[in-house]
């Protein structure tokens, strides 16, 4: 069974529709605001790297309770990783052209 990968594009949506539902509150997507969500971001990788600092890699893998605390982690690192983008006005093709070229780049690295 073949699942559908989750773009950038619908991640981008998702937050385009949550950042227009809250903008009075979380003051809308612009360079000045990403540099808080940058900040935000980190506070969220920090939260992933306590999960498995404190449990142990394998643990927050089979853990039923552990790996759901750890996959919320990681989305809300990707929420904010998308308002980023957004904020920067990075699209998804632009992100892929660069990542591709770095992606060749490092395969011929050593």
């Amino acid at each position: 069974m073949k699942t559908n990968d989750f773009s950038i594009n619908e991640m981008q949506d998702m937050q385009r529709a949550l950042q227009e539902k809250y903008k009075d509150k979380w003051g809308g997507l612009s360079p000045e605001i990403g540099k808080y969500q940058l900040l935000w971001m980190i506070g969220e990788i920090g939260e992933v790297i306590d999960i498995i600092k404190k449990n142990g890699g394998q643990k927050a893998c089979e853990d039923e309770k552990l790996r759901a605390c750890l996959v919320e982690e990681m989305a809300d690192v990707l929420m904010y990783y998308n308002d980023i983008l957004l904020c920067y006005g990075i699209t998804a093709d632009e992100l892929k052209s660069v990542y591709t070229e770095k992606f060749n780049k490092n395969m011929t690295r050593w």
